[in-house]
């Protein structure tokens, strides 16, 4: 069971180097054909880059640990970009924290209430100014799916 008196937790703050060849292997694995991911020593990450915070976050540090969400009943609900300004560049080293924004219920149509959990994501320089968020939303469904749900 979700524990809702999870909202407002954080993980602890943590460094994603953002590297030229990783922009190049991710635009790369995204299809993009853009010359400057591939050909500029400070190129700007391409919009969706900030997913691969996940391969930066340090094992069990998950803000999803303190909310208790049942993994096999989870779906991802969304996911959101906000840039406040220019996207980061190759070069730049940013300071990456989550939190746990909100947690709310609605009334599936088969599986029972679903539980929603919104997560925000800060991406901030050096400088400590905030540069980009990633709202994401995970859902877990109030009952396992099933082979007739497939």
């Amino acid at each position: 069971m979700v524990d809702k008196s999870a909202v407002g937790a954080t993980d602890d703050a943590f460094t994603m180097p953002v590297e030229r060849g990783k922009i190049r292997e991710f635009a790369r694995a995204t299809m993009s054909s853009a010359p400057e991911y591939a050909d500029d020593p400070v190129a700007p990450i391409p919009p969706t880059f900030l997913t691969t915070v996940s391969f930066w976050s340090p094992p069990g540090q998950s803000v999803f640990a303190k909310v208790k969400m049942d993994l096999r009943r989870l779906l991802h609900g969304g996911q959101e970009y906000v840039f406040h300004g220019p996207p980061p560049v190759a070069g730049t080293e940013l300071t990456v924290q989550t939190r746990v924004e909100d947690i709310y219920e609605k009334e599936g149509r088969r599986g029972g209430v679903m539980t929603f959990v919104v997560t925000v994501t800060e991406f901030r320089d050096a400088a400590g100014i905030l540069v980009a968020e990633a709202r994401s939303t995970a859902i877990e469904t109030g009952k396992p799916a099933t082979k007739e749900d497939a």
